[in-house]
């Protein structure tokens, strides 16, 4: 466990996993083993979006690509790159063609192995101050490699009306609730604010859009991405793709409580 310490905030990291943010007396992020989901955070790379209506098969310009939802990245290691007394760096790499295990199958699908046809790193880091927490992602590889990306942090809710508020618009739990699997879109937007606990403002950068997502009332997805899948038929997944430059991407993500 790598705990990161910032005035008031204190940060608990799992193997790259975010477990804990603790403010003040407030413990912001979603624990494992409550009602909700089994994980605190994770991301969605290279496909984002539920892959069944297309049998598991994404078109890409190069190669075969088999994928379950949300892609592969959540399906390999993470590496420790550096910790510090305010941050942490951890790596994933993948080379393409290289045959993964999908930890879904059987039970939840019928697909055993995944692949993708390029080669890429992602760096993921966390760096807290006394305003709060960034986390970045770095994703180097092949030029031209189509992909998808989406951070997914649950955040523990105490209160019984938790609001939350896309600039003019505010917006319910229920709502969320009602979308269910689909999760909520909420389009065109780089900076939401959840009212709970505390006022927790996320804000971001190269994400375009968030969706929403929880079936039960103690936890909340707040979570960027760079497309959302649900808009059209799976048919058109390869739409939202976007294209790795040679220098490579930069993600950030802030979340700053109040």
């Amino acid at each position: 466990m790598d705990i990161l310490k910032s005035g008031n905030h204190t940060v608990r990291i799992d193997q790259g996993e975010l477990v804990g943010y603790s403010y003040g007396k407030f413990e912001l992020i979603h624990q494992k083993g409550q009602r909700g989901w089994g994980h605190s955070d994770t991301e969605m790379f290279p496909i984002i979006g539920p892959t069944a209506d297309t049998a598991y098969r994404v078109q890409v310009p190069k190669g075969n690509a088999i994928q379950d939802q949300h892609g592969l990245l959540r399906e390999l290691d993470y590496e420790q790159v550096s910790v510090t007394e305010n941050s942490a760096s951890y790596r994933k790499s993948y080379t393409a063609g290289t045959v993964v295990k999908n930890s879904k199958y059987p039970d939840r699908s019928p697909m055993q192995y995944l692949i993708w046809p390029y080669s890429f790193e992602f760096t993921k880091t966390f760096e807290l101050t006394y305003k709060g927490l960034t986390v970045s992602f770095e994703i180097k590889g092949e030029a031209d490699m189509p992909y998808m990306l989406g951070y997914h942090p649950a955040f523990n809710l105490i209160t019984e009306n938790p609001r939350i508020e896309a600039g003019e618009h505010e917006i319910t739990l229920g709502e969320v609730m009602q979308a269910g699997s689909r999760a909520l879109e909420i389009p065109n937007a780089c900076e939401l604010v959840l009212q709970d606990q505390c006022r927790i403002t996320v804000k971001t950068n190269g994400f375009d859009n968030f969706m929403l997502w929880t079936e039960v009332p103690n936890m909340l997805c707040i979570e960027p991405v760079t497309y959302y899948p649900n808009t059209k038929s799976q048919q058109f997944l390869h739409e939202g793709f976007d294209y790795l430059s040679r220098e490579g991407k930069l993600y950030t993500v802030h979340i700053i409580p109040q």
